[in-house]
């Protein structure tokens, strides 16, 4: 059972990374344009947030049946475990709170360009703390 909830969150991973990418670049476009917030941009966002929401829970999923799980906290001189068990869940949930926090902000704001701003800062910040954690050599 492990290993398919393992394969899973690491498959799924690469449609997080996908869809985040497109909403960073398309914020990031909107801003510089200073095109007008339409319903397409507000579902590529919300698409962004449900997917690293999604991603959370099979990744808390996986945490918990992991047999590296809780128990690599005391062996911490050791990078890749350090890395899955505690800086790669801690980073995430950060990003993910930075994302949850770009898309709040973003519905009180009723100029486009501070849509898009926002989207482009917190998303983009969020998607950095994802890249900067995955377990590469795991993971390719």
């Amino acid at each position: 059972m492990y290993e398919f909830i393992q394969k899973f969150h690491s498959g799924w991973a690469y449609l997080v990374l996908l869809i985040l990418v497109v909403a960073v670049i398309n914020a990031v476009i909107g801003f510089t344009s200073k095109k007008e917030f339409t319903a397409k941009d507000r579902k590529i966002a919300l698409f962004a947030l449900i997917f690293t929401h999604i991603q959370l829970i099979i990744g808390i999923i996986t945490y918990f049946v992991s047999p590296l799980g809780a128990a690599a906290f005391g062996q911490m001189s050791d990078k890749v475990l350090r890395l899955t068990s505690l800086e790669h869940p801690l980073i995430n949930i950060i990003a993910i709170v930075l994302i949850t926090i770009g898309w709040s902000k973003h519905k009180k704001l009723t100029d486009a360009t501070a849509q898009y701003k926002t989207f482009a800062i917190f998303y983009g910040l969020g998607l950095l703390l994802i890249l900067s954690r995955i377990p590469w050599n795991l993971w390719l």
